[in-house]
């Protein structure tokens, strides 16, 4: 069995907008709610800082150095309720052969110091039957190459964002390494999140053997854009343990690693995987 003892997680859901400093402040609120109910590990949504702003290219430049303004205050926050923080996604211009920003999920320890960085792989470019219904991320963002893990105090920490959820060989990847919590901050579209949010979220859980700690961003951003919320934390077996609906708000639930090394005794399909993925793209 497990030696780590179970933890307190949190996945925080905001409908961010495009004002930064308000978008900050909503965002130190909920992490001091969750870092207060004891959580140990805290995951923001996709685009928490900022939503939709004409101001990303000079965000995006600014926080190419990380004393950039949402990157001290990751740190900051990190630091002082004492918490592991996956840190949504913030744009980072800092590629001198393309002008377009990394959509980038950084990650900070309980120190506040950062310790690995995920630049989002897969770029939302899409038409769907919505008020938006054009999507095209790789105009504004260039995409990541590498999978993430992070070792933590608690297992191994993997990083996805968002639509990255429909690729299952980027988790496959994860699992060869050893994942046992997976990150998925995200931005999921109210359209698409109906019909394949929590299916996809639970099959990565169940074909991994991994927790999942979802955060999305949940109501009406603008009058082209809504998400679908359904923030929440689902285990091995695909049991959703906690999951708000919509609006800003914080759920929490404990990883048992007791359990989760149970359920891989129970299907032990690392020992039986026959194919496997290369880890360079």
């Amino acid at each position: 069995m497990s030696t780590v003892k179970p933890i307190q997680v949190a996945a925080i859901q905001l409908v961010s907008k495009n004002n930064l400093q308000e978008n900050l402040r909503i965002t130190e609120k909920l992490i001091k709610e969750a870092a207060n109910k004891d959580a140990r590990l805290i995951v923001l949504p996709e685009n928490f800082a900022i939503f939709g702003s004409s101001l990303q290219a000079d965000i995006a430049r600014g926080e190419s150095e990380a004393s950039g303004t949402i990157r001290s205050f990751l740190s900051r926050v990190a630091r002082q309720y004492g918490v592991w923080l996956v840190a949504g996604t913030i744009p980072i211009a800092d590629n001198p052969q393309d002008n377009r920003p990394y959509s980038a999920c950084l990650i900070f320890n309980a120190e506040g110091e950062q310790v690995g960085r995920y630049n989002k792989i897969h770029l939302f470019d899409v038409s769907i039957n919505d008020r938006q219904q054009r999507y095209a991320e790789s105009e504004t963002f260039q995409a990541g190459e590498q999978v993430v893990t992070v070792p933590t105090p608690f297992g191994l920490l993997g990083v996805a964002v968002c639509y990255d959820l429909r690729f299952p060989e980027l988790f496959r990847i994860m699992f060869q390494q050893g994942v046992d919590i997976i990150a998925l901050p995200s931005a999921f579209t109210k359209t698409t999140g109906e019909a394949h949010w929590l299916t996809l979220i639970r099959a990565r859980c169940i074909e991994n053997s991994c927790y999942m700690i979802a955060a999305n961003q949940g109501g009406e951003h603008s009058a082209q854009r809504e998400t679908f919320g359904h923030s929440c934390v689902v285990n091995a077996w695909g049991e959703v343990l906690v999951l708000q609906e919509s609006a800003p708000g914080v759920v929490l639930a404990e990883i048992d690693f007791d359990k989760l090394s149970a359920q891989r005794a129970q299907i032990p399909v690392a020992e039986h995987q026959r194919f496997f993925i290369p880890p360079v793209l």
